[in-house]
């Protein structure tokens, strides 16, 4: 298809020879485009973005507008856009903020469904599902291959580890540890994500490692440095144990608590 006749691209955007843009779709003069990359009629992509090669942009997304930040003082910041990553109908990703990171960042193979929101200074992992309407405010960081249900909500500075998942309508005040399931609102830690984890190949040892810790920190009743120091003498030493208690030992914003003891 090429570069449709009634799309706008500004002098200075920078498109590989093989970029598809559709029908009156807008591309801003700091704009990079890598090779393969698609975008859908009526999209508008500004700001400093970069999109990674073989990323799919589709009809009305708006990439790389400015940061929703009275802070901002209106410099150059940017976003960066991974490889092979899918960016459905109405999206929208905002530049960082200079009060912030100045950089919002989305991983490799990310998928951001129709009218996801993603706020400026995010850091989004690689392999990571956004479902549809779901939002992330300032500065969230979602690990690799989590999932964030359709029409959650993420407060400013939360974070979201490796292979949680996050249920639809979710309202995330505090942090979701790696490998858990947290849903509701005031969203509340249900256990871990065990399809996510056999999906993710994670074997039936360090599966039962993993309980081990969550008990340990999440349903013994202690307090929760005093929980992790425990599971790390239990069971600590092993690959995603570690990533776990290592997410707790690092909140700031505190942790979703466990909506109850069965573990």
């Amino acid at each position: 298809m090429g570069i449709h006749d009634t799309a706008i691209v500004a002098q200075g955007a920078t498109l590989a020879s093989d970029v598809e843009i559709g029908p009156y779709a807008v591309i801003g003069q700091h704009v990079t485009l890598e090779a393969g990359v698609v975008v859908g009629p009526h999209a508008v992509i500004d700001g400093h973005t970069r999109v990674g090669e073989g990323s799919r942009i589709s009809a009305h997304a708006c990439i790389g507008g400015p940061p929703q930040d009275r802070a901002h003082d209106g410099s150059d910041t940017s976003v960066e856009i991974g490889s092979g990553c899918t960016i459905r109908e109405h999206v929208t990703v905002h530049a960082g903020s200079s009060n912030g990171r100045g950089t919002t960042s989305i991983g490799d193979g990310t998928y951001l469904m129709a009218g996801a929101h993603i706020a400026h200074d995010c850091i989004v992992g690689s392999g990571v599902t956004v479902a549809s309407s779901a939002t992330l405010a300032a500065a969230v960081e979602v690990g690799d291959d989590a999932v964030i249900g359709a029409l959650a909500g993420l407060h400013p500075n939360v974070r979201i580890g490796r292979l949680a998942l996050v249920g639809a309508g979710a309202l995330c005040a505090q942090d979701v540890p790696p490998y858990t399931l947290a849903q509701g609102d005031r969203a509340r830690l249900f256990g871990l994500n065990i399809p996510g984890l056999r999906a993710a190949g994670i074997e039936a040892e360090r599966l039962r490692a993993l309980k081990t810790a969550w008990r340990r920190v999440f349903t013994s009743g202690l307090a929760l440095r005093t929980g992790v120091r425990q599971a790390r003498a239990l069971v600590g030493g092993q690959g995603e144990v570690d990533e776990l208690l290592d997410f707790l030992d690092a909140t700031t914003r505190g942790v979703c608590r466990a909506a109850s003891v069965s573990g």
